[in-house]
């Protein structure tokens, strides 16, 4: 968040003209590809490839492992990307040059989320974090495939041979349980090359080569401290949030102000990403758990009250990284249309971040609990 700050700030100064030139610097070693393009398809590899990893660990062997642990987290991040697709659909029913950036309020931030749960500390029930956790993690996967399906074109089916190939290779010597990391890794990285030059979007190599990840080492330990997959986790925990998040954050987050009106603000799609992170995430996370919970499909997270469980509906609304990054996928050819959605996303996010805090810190904790803490 400090980085996007700095970065709206400097947009924003007599920095601003310096600031542009250097997100659209030519790479020369990269083949002119700018500072922006190699952030926003290279170095968000690392970040999928993180999210890759977080949501196998989940699935083999951690809050998403059965499928009873798997309904309320999976029914609410239905829920919350439906319902805000909907509310940005209704917005723009009359813009249609601007429809196709209907999933940007769907995608939820887990790690600013779970960092406003982390600062109310004792306030938030364990099992709300968990609930949390798992519901973003199913959330980062449904963004994951609408940009697979959605937001990738003209496809080159020799360069998609070869990514399908590359990643045959990886479940082989999966199967063939190869635990040493570096094979993994450098074929990758032929993977990225190959999706990036097909046409689909070069950051779900990371996705991709994650789920080739050995996770096992022993049935007794799936997720044993040395297991690929854990390390690898590990190395990149690392990197990834105080490195590349913050880089992603000042080179895509820096609106200049300058020519942008009232009705920039009010347009139909920054309106639309803004209600829909805001209002559309709470009516759906919220809406799909209590009709879950009426219908006996999953029962409420343990120890934490309904109310509370509308503060982490409101925490959802946070759409920072994957709702920009959709919003770069949607717009590509509109910088002027990209300027003012990153408006919409930061404004609709930071008021889930507030309305949420705001009701956990009036809510009461749940009685059961309260006796047990005194």
């Amino acid at each position: 968040m400090a980085s996007a700050l700095l970065a709206m700030i400097v947009a924003n100064t007599p920095l601003g003209g310096a600031y542009r030139e250097l997100t659209h610097y030519p790479i020369r070693l990269l083949g002119g590809m700018s500072v922006e393009h190699f952030v926003n398809d290279g170095l968000m590899a690392f970040f999928f490839l993180l999210v890759g990893l977080e949501i196998k660990r989940e699935v083999v062997d951690g809050e998403l492992s059965t499928w009873s642990r798997r309904a309320l987290p999976g029914l609410a991040a239905l829920g919350g990307m439906v319902v805000p697709g909907l509310i940005y659909l209704a917005i723009n029913a009359a813009s249609p040059e601007t429809l196709r950036g209907w999933a940007i309020p769907a995608a939820t931030d887990i790690a600013f989320a779970l960092g406003v749960l982390s600062l109310l500390g004792k306030r938030v029930p364990v099992s709300l974090k968990v609930f949390l956790t798992a519901l973003a993690v199913l959330d980062d996967l449904g963004a994951i495939t609408i940009i697979a399906l959605f937001y990738s074109s003209g496809l080159d089916y020799m360069a998609l041979a070869g990514a399908g190939l590359t990643l045959f290779i990886m479940v082989v010597i999966n199967r063939l349980h190869v635990i040493r990391l570096w094979p993994y890794l450098l074929l990758t990285a032929a993977l990225w090359w190959f999706m990036y030059q097909s046409g689909i979007h070069a950051t779900l190599a990371g996705v991709a080569a994650a789920l080739t990840i050995p996770v096992k080492r022993t049935p007794a330990q799936p997720d044993a401290v040395d297991s690929p997959l854990h390390i690898l986790e590990h190395r990149l925990h690392r990197w990834v949030p105080f490195l590349v998040l913050p880089i992603f954050g000042f080179v895509n987050a820096g609106v200049s102000l300058d020519g942008l009106g009232v009705g920039d603000f009010l347009g139909a799609a920054p309106l639309g990403v803004a209600a829909g992170l805001f209002f559309g995430k709470q009516i759906g996370v919220v809406g799909a758990c209590v009709l879950a919970a009426k219908l006996g499909l999953a029962e409420r997270p343990a120890g934490a009250t309904w109310l509370q469980v509308y503060g982490v509906s409101l925490l959802c609304g946070i759409g920072f990284t994957m709702s920009l990054f959709i919003a770069l996928l949607a717009f590509p050819n509109h910088p002027h249309l990209i300027d003012s959605v990153k408006l919409g996303v930061l404004c609709g996010s930071l008021l889930s971040a507030l309305g949420g805090a705001a009701v956990f810190l009036w809510a009461r904790p749940h009685k059961s609990r309260q006796a047990e803490t005194e």
